[in-house]
């Protein structure tokens, strides 16, 4: 069984202040958006969290997703990445991992993803990337790496596993820049809220 896993633990150390979680993407904090998006796939929906974080959990207390605290969060996106894939239940013969900062990325794009995760071979790793080509988010790993990310550390997310399993490696192309897109400062938000208003 495939399980989302939504990374939703940074701390927005550059938004000054602002939580970009919490920027309004859809009628909703971005977490909720997100969390609804991987929610109408079917398949079932994990969020990491960091530890006492009550404002992100409300987001998100009310939908049918399971939460997942990673103590260790300060200390790196791979901390928050090894407390998530370690409790994913044993069922889980796959996890796709979404980071919850990417405003661009749909609900078609996700149910894309695990259609083509259906449709590969059990030990396939599917890597979403731009349009162009660029590798990004989400990233679908089996079962079969999962003890490797649970040993990750630092900041770097998964990228040692995904180069040392290249030969399992399937990139599949969303929509422009869907798969790339993550805002980090007060300013980018600023432009995307103006740039989506301009063409509603």
């Amino acid at each position: 069984m495939l399980n989302i896993l939504i990374l939703a633990a940074g701390k927005s150390s550059r938004m000054r202040g602002r939580d970009k979680l919490a920027e309004v993407v859809e009628g909703a904090p971005l977490l909720r958006t997100m969390a609804q998006r991987a929610l109408s796939t079917g398949y079932p929906v994990c969020v990491v969290l960091a530890p006492h974080d009550t404002t992100r959990h409300k987001m998100i207390n009310d939908l049918t997703i399971a939460t997942i605290i990673a103590k260790d969060a300060a200390r790196g996106m791979a901390h928050s990445l090894a407390a998530g894939v370690a409790a994913l239940p044993e069922t889980c013969t796959a996890a796709m991992v979404i980071l919850a900062d990417m405003p661009e990325l749909t609900a078609p794009d996700l149910a894309h993803l695990a259609t083509e995760w259906a449709r590969l071979s059990d030990d396939s790793i599917l890597q979403a990337t731009s349009e162009d080509g660029r590798p990004g988010h989400p990233v679908i790993f089996p079962n079969t790496v999962f003890d490797d990310l649970a040993e990750l550390t630092g900041d770097q997310g998964a990228r040692s596993v995904i180069a040392a399993s290249r030969d399992a490696l399937h990139r599949i192309p969303l929509a422009g820049q869907h798969a790339v897109l993550d805002l980090d400062t007060p300013e980018a938000w600023d432009a995307w809220h103006r740039a989506q208003s301009s063409t509603e």
